[in-house]
């Protein structure tokens, strides 16, 4: 198991965060919910489209590193399981 894998989107977003500005007020001027915020930035949730698209406005990011960002990690985190037992479809 590598337990060094690719850093989680809102691990990444906590360090564009400017110093002492909480939750609250990045989500106020995300136009998110804190909840939503403070969950991608523990990393209890993925990083999805809407908030990527959001974060693109806010930082002027594109949304597609976000979500690359996040495909990394969900792969990354799928392999660290035990690989399913499959057979091959092909001939």
């Amino acid at each position: 198991m590598d337990i060094h894998g690719p850093a989680h989107p809102g691990e990444v977003l906590r360090e564009y965060l400017p110093p002492g500005m909480n939750v609250s007020e990045a989500a106020r001027r995300l136009g998110v919910t804190r909840q939503a915020l403070s969950a991608l930035l523990n990393g209890r949730s993925d990083m999805i489209v809407e908030m990527a698209l959001h974060l693109e406005s806010a930082l002027g990011i594109e949304a597609d590193f976000w979500l690359r960002m996040q495909l990394q990690w969900d792969l990354w985190s799928a392999r660290q399981k035990p690989k399913p037992v499959v057979e091959s479809i092909i001939s």
